[in-house]
């Protein structure tokens, strides 16, 4: 029997939820897969383990089951849980939202840049989780964690959209598509320096820095970390800079921020992956004003969550939502165009 799960390095969806596999021994005798799994996965109980097979959430061979699935030598047995609580006092505050769609099973909210997603550490209100309490009468508090509704997470200066459960049914299928990489999410982000091809992708393990655990970073040759894939594709160059279209295979924390660093293109004005500084273009004193309006404009990693597709919990219908690029990227991207078009004007005189 083997059990995979890294508990020191958590993803955007697995900071939400436990993800455990099995694989069952070739000396397996019959038995009811809830009571298979009441022995093998920590803190749980049978009723759990049942609420997620009523969910959708116990796959046997990449097959949803019911609680009375007999296992089998040899089966690979998946199971999605959410984390044990945290205690943490839940405030409804008015924060104002902009929800793109709502039915009785999910919304779908695009968030601003500047807005944590849930409590925690350093944020104990203020969040995207006070607000949807505020607007919404009951979502779904599995184990009454402090990030009811929510299946995956944005960080707090990247825009964009997110699906939010408003049943624990939708929010262990919503869980699971985001675990299975069902899902579709594509971003835009503007990017320093130029690219030789239009299109590439990026592979490489992410995990917390050994340097400095406050970030992520990327171990190429699969020592440390986990497999984190992010396909690219250009579209439109400005020079220095290049706005550029991301889509997820996996959902690390900081993948797409760290994985541009390393491959030498950190998002336009990220803090923390070095793009807040002149990294591209000769540093006179015109073009370092330029660059430091246009960090004023945007002042925030210029990362948007632009689309995001899934199957419905419920219809099973695929939805797939899109948002315009916020008012500071749009700005910022018409100030780059500028700069070029007046660039080559003066060539050309």
């Amino acid at each position: 029997m083997q059990k995979s799960i890294d508990d020191d390095q958590l993803d955007e969806e697995q900071e939400l939820f436990e993800h455990y596999k099995f694989i069952a021994d070739k000396g397996q005798t019959l038995l009811r897969i809830d009571k298979f799994l009441i022995d093998r996965v920590p803190n749980t109980s049978r009723n759990k383990i049942q609420v997620a097979a009523n969910s959708g959430n116990i796959l046997v061979n990449k097959k949803t089951v019911k609680s009375n699935y007999k296992v089998k030598p040899f089966d690979e047995i998946s199971i999605v849980l959410p984390f044990p609580p945290r205690e943490l006092e839940l405030i409804p505050e008015n924060i104002p939202l902009q929800i793109l769609y709502e039915d009785n099973d999910l919304i779908v909210v695009n968030k601003q840049a500047g807005l944590v997603v849930h409590p925690g550490y350093g944020n104990y209100t203020g969040t995207l989780v006070n607000g949807l309490l505020y607007h919404f009468d009951k979502l779904p508090t599995i184990n009454q964690t402090n990030r009811p509704g929510l299946v995956h997470r944005l960080d707090k200066n990247t825009s964009g959209i997110m699906v939010v459960a408003k049943t624990e049914f939708a929010m262990t299928h919503l869980a699971n598509q985001f675990f299975e990489r069902t899902t579709e999410r594509r971003y835009n982000a503007l990017v320093w320096g130029d690219f030789d091809s239009d299109e590439g992708t990026v592979i490489g393990n992410v995990a917390r820095s050994l340097k400095n655990r406050k970030v992520m970073d990327v171990f190429p040759d699969g020592e440390h970390g986990k497999h984190a894939v992010t396909y690219y594709k250009v579209l439109k160059r400005f020079g220095y800079v290049t706005l550029i279209e991301c889509k997820l295979e996996t959902g690390r924390t900081h993948q797409i921020r760290v994985h541009m660093q390393h491959i030498g293109h950190s998002l336009f004005n990220d803090n923390e992956y070095g793009g807040d500084k002149i990294l591209k273009g000769t540093s006179f004193a015109k073009y370092k004003q330029f660059v430091e309006n246009c960090f004023e404009i945007i002042p925030r990693q210029a990362l948007h969550a632009k689309t995001l597709g899934f199957t419905h919990p419920t219809t099973k219908e695929w939805l797939q939502f899109n948002s315009d690029l916020p008012t500071d990227m749009q700005n910022v991207l018409v100030k780059w165009e500028n700069y070029v078009s007046s660039r080559l004007n003066d060539e050309t005189v």
